[in-house]
């Protein structure tokens, strides 16, 4: 029976891989690691037969000999930043894996490492014509300077990914905005684009940094989960296909991107259409603005992380088909407001 240790499944991301997972492959034994018994009960009230562990990120003997004694390890509670908890993950599967019987490593990053350029020039809003590809352009991926956010995570998996490439395989998914209800246990609300929706309603305009020219990728949840199922099934059926596992496996996933401007204004439209705010209208937003109104978040309002996703594509046959970001922004705004009415 194939084994699997997730991190994260009371969370967004986690959560909905989770429910991907459990629906294709019944069939596998799943451990998750939870902070609280709370949240395991409520995990265990829709998954009863997933097993849980209760501990955090810095419970790294606990993550290690969990990882030892998966198959395939599924990381994406604040995977991107947490060091100890990557540390401990490698530690585990490798000692726990053997060249007969490797261990898999799927690992979540995040496209905030894209947008350095802009903050070492401390420059928000404007466009870039800068866009990466994990294809034949992974080596500028793979080579992206140390203080780009998250790289030094990024460094753990892909040093791993070499130097223990006999027992360990690992996938490094690097999402950008995600969008989309989840189905997950607990969380099931993405932030970036919803706090802009939420404050579109509470601020009566929609929020632009700079010129708002800026421009994301973005990703339907539901479609980000399908990438980790499909690196569970080329897991599972052994597929060694070059640059499938390794340290040049680096995922870039979206479905397109949008300006941040563009998104701001056609969120007041809705916004106004449905009665919300008085007028449909946008408006400038500082930083220090939007941090203190919408969280850290916000500030990727201002940034540019352009990248195409060929890798899944190519090798996973991976074919985005969830309802895109503008399509689903009327649902977004919606549900926010609905929020806002019921903390009134």
């Amino acid at each position: 029976m194939t084994k699997l240790f997730l991190t994260g499944v009371t969370g967004y991301i986690g959560g909905d891989a989770l429910a991907t997972l459990v629906a294709k492959h019944p069939e596998f034994s799943y451990t998750a690691l939870v902070r609280s018994t709370e949240k395991a009960e409520k995990v265990k009230a829709q998954y009863p037969s997933i097993r849980t562990v209760i501990g955090g990120l810095d419970d790294s003997a606990l993550i290690e000999k969990e990882s030892a004694a998966a198959d395939i390890v599924l990381h994406t509670a604040d995977s991107s930043d947490h060091v100890g908890a990557a540390k401990a993950i490698i530690a585990g599967l490798v000692a726990g894996h053997s060249k007969e019987n490797p261990g898999y490593w799927l690992h979540t990053g995040g496209t905030g490492i894209l947008t350095y350029e802009d903050t070492d020039k401390n420059e928000y809003g404007n466009r870039s014509e800068h866009v990466y590809n994990d294809w034949d352009g992974v080596d500028e991926l793979l080579n992206l300077p140390d203080h780009a956010f998250h790289r030094n995570v990024d460094k753990l998996v892909l040093e791993a990914a070499a130097k223990h490439s006999d027992v360990l395989r690992t996938a490094l998914v690097c999402p950008p905005t995600i969008y989309g209800t989840g189905r997950g246990p607990i969380s099931q609300r993405s932030r970036q684009v919803y706090e802009l929706a939420k404050l579109t309603i509470r601020q009566q305009k929609g929020p632009i940094i700079g010129a708002g020219q800026s421009i994301t990728n973005h990703i339907h949840v539901h479609d980000l989960s399908d990438v980790y199922a499909r690196l569970v099934d080329a897991a599972i059926a052994g597929r060694t296909d070059d640059g499938l596992w390794g340290p040049r496996a680096y995922y870039l996933t979206e479905n397109g991107e949008h300006c941040w401007g563009d998104i701001a204004k056609a969120t007041a439209e809705i916004a106004a259409k449905l009665g919300y705010i008085p007028e449909a209208k946008t408006g400038p937003l500082d930083l220090e603005s939007a941090r203190q109104n919408a969280g850290y978040e916000s500030v990727s309002w201002g940034l540019n992380s352009r990248g195409r996703s060929l890798r899944a594509r190519k090798l996973l046959g991976w074919k985005p088909s969830a309802p895109g970001l503008v399509e689903t922004l009327p649902e977004i705004v919606s549900g926010e407001w609905r929020l806002l009415q019921e903390k009134a």
